[in-house]
């Protein structure tokens, strides 16, 4: 077991895209993480070869977060590794293939994107409840389609608004164990999964979206949550941020 008393993370879905960013930027506060993956292994290795390169540590681990029994083999295999868990960043998540009316919606699509958007959030804060140290982090992911309330997003949004409204309510639930719950709520952001089957006058439309026309960067999301996570962001608790450049 490494012996290393910084904070320990467990991020979700971390081999690529704004989970990558997040586990990256974790890392250089000196904090310890669990990448894990469902199913990108080499990402996932190159994310831990990044993050022990610069100096810090990580270890690779697959799951599916839908699946209660690998989210618990996450938290076994942090305190093997590092003695504990502190921060747990729920990132893991799908999309939908492009706009899908919610009349046109089959059963398959529907019980992927809860399964894992808002399934594997659940099994993840479930265990957190007894398996985190006191005064850890916990942060959800969101999504600001809640607020833009884009017809052909029903399923996607309707599994994110009942993560928010797990981080409000097992926010007060922790109440004595020094556990804050926050949520992420990013607006258009440039990764591989967003960029994926959209055409480029489509991607330049959803970025002059914003005031600040431009779409989102993992680094910009990842920044929010070393804030969360962070010294700085102590006082925040119960709450869902929008970070997307003022789109809703």
């Amino acid at each position: 077991m490494d012996t290393n008393t910084s904070k320990v993370a467990i991020v979700t879905g971390a081999s690529r895209g704004i989970g990558r960013a997040i586990a990256l930027r974790l890392a250089q506060d000196n904090i310890a993480v669990v990448v894990n993956y469902a199913h990108r292994a080499s990402d996932a290795e190159e994310v831990v070869q990044a993050i022990e390169a610069a100096g810090g540590r990580a270890i690779a681990l697959q799951g599916d977060v839908a699946n209660a029994s690998d989210c618990a083999r996450l938290f076994d295999r942090a305190e093997a590794q590092f003695g504990g868990v502190d921060i747990v960043i729920n990132n893991a998540g799908v999309i939908q293939p492009g706009t899908t009316m919610l009349a046109d919606t089959d059963d398959a699509l529907y019980e992927r994107i809860f399964a894992i958007n808002t399934r594997g959030t659940f099994n993840m804060l479930r265990l957190a409840a007894t398996r985190m140290r006191a005064n850890g982090r916990i942060v959800n992911f969101s999504s600001s389609v809640i607020g833009l309330a884009l017809p052909g997003y029903a399923i996607y949004a309707g599994s994110k608004a009942a993560v928010e409204t797990f981080t409000n309510i097992f926010a007060k639930e922790l109440r004595g164990k020094g556990i804050s719950v926050t949520a992420v709520a990013p607006g258009p952001t440039a990764t591989d999964l967003f960029m994926e089957g959209k055409t480029p006058e489509l991607v330049e439309r959803l970025g002059k979206m914003a005031p600040l026309e431009r779409l989102g960067t993992p680094e910009d999301i990842a920044d929010t949550v070393a804030f969360l996570v962070g010294p700085q962001g102590a006082w925040v608790n119960g709450q869902t941020l929008r970070v997307n450049g003022g789109i809703v």
